[in-house]
């Protein structure tokens, strides 16, 4: 081999190795994240710069740095403050993670099945609003995570479904008397 074809070899797996890392960093860091805000002491969502991380990642360390945060628009662009809680623990304040263990050791309240892990992939549960509206995930701003799951109560896909339709066509549903020896829900 000429010396050319080594060089060249080295550089694409030295390419290959800071692709590997960039793509690791941008994907341990995506997704929402609920942080408090250290100047407010509020809850706040926040999404960190991937293409910041990706580049630190690819050169041995990524750089943490927020693309976006739900504090802005009146608080202005701050010092980022937050990052030291992203950098201590990235996993505990992804949203998918607090909802994850907030449902892992519940019930729902119509049916009392136990959840276990959360698939976000596929069946997402809901909540059961104090004042007996059903929220979905969807409906609900991530920095308002912390006050909701302190009033809200868990609801299982099923239910929710089933719940959802009697509400919009009661018409549809009968409910008989509970049989003997059967729970009631």
């Amino acid at each position: 081999m000429s010396t050319l074809t080594v060089v060249l070899l080295a550089v694409v797996a030295v390419l290959a190795v800071m692709a590997v890392a960039a793509v690791r960093a941008a994907v341990r860091l995506r997704g929402k994240r609920v942080v408090t805000c250290p100047e407010t002491r509020a809850a706040a969502a926040v999404d960190m710069d991937l293409r910041y991380a990706a580049f630190g990642a690819a050169f041995g360390r990524p750089v943490l740095k927020l693309a976006a945060c739900s504090r802005w628009p009146e608080r202005g662009r701050c010092g980022m403050p937050c990052l030291d809680q992203i950098e201590a623990s990235p996993e505990e304040c992804l949203v998918r993670g607090i909802l994850a263990r907030w449902y892992h050791d519940k019930r729902c309240v119509y049916c009392r099945a136990a959840f276990g892990d959360i698939h976000w992939h596929d069946h997402k549960p809901a909540l059961l609003a104090p004042d007996d509206r059903l929220v979905e995930w969807r409906d609900l701003a991530p920095e308002s995570l912390p006050a909701v799951l302190e009033t809200h109560r868990p609801v299982c896909w099923n239910c929710l479904i089933v719940q959802t339709l009697h509400r919009q066509r009661p018409d549809l549903f009968e409910f008989r008397p509970p049989r003997p020896g059967v729970r009631a829900v």
